[in-house]
């Protein structure tokens, strides 16, 4: 399926905000820059979720804007994660749109991001094979 008729958002809602007028180019759209570190901020929610800790972008793969954003409408970041491997993992994006006023829910873009996993001194280490680790680990 063509990713841009896609009709549903794929993955978990990480990010809900509203474009301001800050974030506008001289056209008045919102800046690719601005929407790409929004779903950096997701992935990397995504990616501590899982990895239990630190994790850094390392890199995105091919990004495509299909559709403007404008000042008023959300910005609705969903995440899924793709595949872990033994210190890096694929997280899946996408960037979809409440249109000021309709309401009207569009994508706009998606990627699929690489992060890893750090330690206190920024080197990479081992995610655990369980998601959730995190979590039984602060509980104790």
């Amino acid at each position: 399926m063509d990713s841009a008729l896609q009709e549903q958002p794929r993955g978990d809602l990480t990010i809900k905000i509203i474009a301001m007028p800050a974030d506008t180019n001289a056209n008045g759209d919102i800046f690719g820059g601005w929407v790409l570190s929004q779903m950096d901020a997701a992935g990397g929610i995504a990616g501590v979720d899982r990895a239990g800790g630190r994790v850094v972008t390392i890199k995105v793969d091919t990004m495509t804007f299909i559709r403007p954003i404008r000042v008023g409408d959300v910005l609705n970041v969903f995440t899924e994660v793709e595949s872990v491997g033994r210190t890096s993992m694929k997280i899946h994006i996408e960037a979809w749109v409440n249109r000021f006023i309709t309401n009207k829910l569009e994508k706009v873009t998606d990627a699929t991001f690489t992060f890893v996993a750090i330690d206190d001194q920024g080197r990479p280490r081992p995610i655990p094979r369980e998601e959730g680790a995190r979590a039984e680990t602060l509980s104790t």
